[in-house]
């Protein structure tokens, strides 16, 4: 029988080609309305950490360095009270295998994929990810295809999607491109039910418990290098995992600093808009992602979402695009380490944050990424004039996404934005209530649920 390809029909069987392509049952930890049973399906992945561990080390992921900033960390003292200034230090993903922690992701998806007898791997991804499971399917002799929104109506391309393109196919694999909009998960889907390929998202459980070996090497690194835990831990957050992979990885090694998120401002911005693609300079790490998976993390390409960030995160602050730039230049004349956007997303915030924090206290930023033709700052900017974006230096609390980029006449200028957790909790909270059937009222099992998703905070009906 000919199946409905339209995109009802696609749609309405979206449970079932996700369940195909990925072997895990969500239904089996389903609750009545809200709850669900979320270390459950985490534990379905049927890994520990040390096989996850030996499983990217067998194919080169993991066991990056650690490196202190020194000279960072002397400018942020300059500008900070007397005693202040935290060490700042770095882990550098950018030794992966493709250029970014989403080669822990990749590794164990592939893995699974290789195992449960899969003939190829499916993602849909404008990020680094695409590249990740590329580099991890060729490894592992899979065939890949990465589905991208990669181009506004005019097929006028972002730089650093473009090259992130180019890198996917360096690996051998198809990439499909598409312009922005909505249709992106319906093409994930039908491939997926066409190929019967492995669906390597971003937010199954494999994936985040990928990333939980970033959070057990951070904590015996730090300690190795100073003898204590980190007080600090910063996160580029966008979809989520990153953050949630990390934080229960160091929660595993009893290591339990606070968690900040960062994200860049993109406020005013439409992820979806066509008119709005181009007139931003970061298409991952920034608002458009991280506050609405934050606060529905069930958005995302899997049925329940393994990246459920808000259970996780401490503080959640925003940076400007001239922020990240400027910080970008700086790490590679004063560190010599010359990093794509995203994990300069957190070091912009925590070199802001470090002048807050005693001198003998420890900040990481969680990760730094490759950089390359079309992430690289020059081209980035070029772009963003051709656009008509308004690029000058001057007090990076003046920008407004979309109409200009300004880099801070002076470091003492980098201040992030701290975001009102408890507004994003409530919206968390809403958005679930709104699963509930009409008339009906939210269970113990519910209500314990809610207090798990917002880090603790607890619900009281009006």
């Amino acid at each position: 029988m000919t199946k409905d390809i339209s995109y009802a029909g696609v749609m309405a069987r979206k449970g079932d080609i996700l369940k195909d392509s990925l072997g895990v049952d969500f239904g089996a930890f389903e609750g009545e309305h809200i709850w669900f049973d979320y270390e459950g399906m985490m534990g379905a992945v049927g890994l520990g950490i040390d096989e996850i561990a030996r499983i990217q080390r067998a194919v080169g992921v993991g066991g990056t360095p650690m490196w202190e900033l020194p000279r960072l960390s002397e400018l942020a003292r300059h500008f900070a009270p007397h005693g202040y200034g935290a060490r700042i230090f770095v882990k550098d993903e950018a030794a992966n295998p493709s250029g970014s922690f989403k080669d822990r992701r990749a590794a164990v998806a592939v893995h699974m994929a290789k195992k449960l007898g899969f003939k190829g791997v499916c993602a849909a991804t404008s990020g680094n990810y695409g590249a990740a499971v590329a580099s991890q399917a060729a490894k592992a002799g899979l065939k890949c295809i990465i589905v991208q929104e990669t181009y506004d109506s005019r097929k006028v391309g972002q730089p650093e999607i473009l090259e992130k393109t180019r890198k996917c196919e360096a690996f051998g694999a198809e990439v499909i491109q598409m312009t922005v909009g909505p249709e992106l998960f319906y093409k994930f889907l039908t491939i997926l039910e066409e190929t019967e390929y492995f669906s390597a998202s971003l937010y199954s459980p494999f994936g985040i418990c990928g990333v939980e070996t970033l959070g057990v090497e951070i904590a015996e690194q730090i300690r190795a290098i100073a003898g204590k835990d980190p007080d600090v831990v910063m996160v580029t957050h966008a979809g989520g995992g990153n953050l949630t992979g990390t934080a229960r990885g160091l929660a595993r090694a009893d290591c339990r600093p606070q968690i900040v998120a960062a994200s860049v401002n993109l406020k005013g911005l439409h992820m979806a808009s066509d008119g709005h693609f181009n007139r931003k300079s970061f298409t991952t790490g920034h608002t458009g992602f991280g506050i609405p998976f934050a606060t529905y993390p069930d958005r995302s390409d899997m049925p329940r979402s393994a990246a459920r960030p808000l259970r996780y995160m401490d503080k959640y602050v925003t940076v400007s695009q001239g922020e990240v730039f400027y910080m970008t230049e700086a790490l590679a004349s004063l560190e010599g380490l010359e990093r794509g956007p995203a994990g300069n997303t957190s070091l912009a915030a925590a070199f802001a944050m470090a002048q807050t924090m005693p001198k003998d206290s420890i900040i990481v930023v969680q990760e730094t990424e490759y950089t390359g033709a079309g992430k690289h700052i020059q081209s980035q900017l070029s772009f963003a004039r051709q656009r008509g974006i308004d690029i000058r230096f001057g007090d990076p609390a003046d920008e407004v996404a979309g109409e200009n980029i300004i880099l801070p006449d002076c470091p003492s200028l980098i201040a992030p934005k701290e975001i009102d957790m408890d507004y994003l909790r409530k919206s968390l909270i809403r958005n679930h209530l709104a699963r509930l059937p009409e008339g009906a009222s939210p269970t113990a099992e519910d209500l314990k649920f809610l207090q798990d998703e917002t880090g603790g905070m607890k619900y009281v009906p009006n």
